[in-house]
């Protein structure tokens, strides 16, 4: 698939902020068109020495559909050299949010088939956030969304940058006290929702049954916040 250089060029004008060099960045993203043609250039030879497709060399939008978007940065690395960088971003601008609810003092963690590892993962409520609503707004939703649950308290917990080697995009967590529980969606693929003490999640983590990288982040969170004993 040819890199789509016009959306990336329009990106660069509706989100600016995508692509912004501050002060002291150690990666430049190059704009002018001789800059980015050598960058093209130098990551081809590269590529070409290495045996690869020289294809891979050419920037732009590389991927795109309402879940995903990844791009192909003309940059300067460290070393003054040039070449070509990939990266992820969210297709909207605006994150996630990930909610550790709690239900009379336990933990609610779903039963989540994930097609991207083809497994079951015990995780926490979590999703994409809505253009023009608040992450709190997001975080209420996804909890009535995903098991039928209304916050009676909600605490932000900060943002978590989920791969910062690959994704641009930022998560809020949240912490949540619940009046009760409803059906899970299971068109998400949520089969079953357990409740389980704080020490036993803690023992889930420690043991590798919980391997969500989500929900650990916002248990750990949520603990240094002294909101779980």
């Amino acid at each position: 698939m040819t890199p789509d250089r016009r959306r990336y060029d329009e990106l660069r004008e509706t989100r600016p902020e995508l692509f912004a060099n501050p002060a002291g960045s150690i990666f430049t993203v190059l704009h002018d068109p001789e800059s980015v043609s050598r960058a093209e250039s130098e990551a081809a030879e590269r590529l070409r020495s290495e045996g690869r497709p020289e294809d891979w060399a050419k920037t732009g939008v590389v991927y795109e559909d309402v879940y995903g978007l990844r791009l192909r940065d003309a940059v300067r690395f460290p070393d003054g050299s040039l070449g070509t960088y990939i990266r992820d971003v969210s297709p909207q601008p605006v994150g996630g949010v990930v909610v550790l609810p709690v239900l009379n003092g336990d933990i609610v963690l779903l039963d989540h088939f994930r097609h991207a590892t083809r497994t079951w993962h015990l995780e926490l409520p979590r999703g994409g956030g809505e253009p023009g609503a608040s992450p709190a707004e997001d975080a209420r939703r996804e909890l009535e969304e995903e098991i039928g649950a209304k916050a009676t308290t909600l605490v932000a917990l900060g943002e978590l940058h989920p791969d910062t080697g690959m994704a641009a995009a930022a998560v809020a967590l949240f912490y949540a006290e619940i009046d009760g529980i409803g059906e899970p969606e299971a068109a998400e693929g949520i089969d079953s929702i357990r409740l389980v003490p704080p020490q036993s999640l803690r023992d889930m983590i420690r043991s590798g049954e919980v391997t969500d990288g989500f929900t650990m982040a916002a248990y750990l969170r949520a603990t240094l916040h002294q909101l779980l004993p």
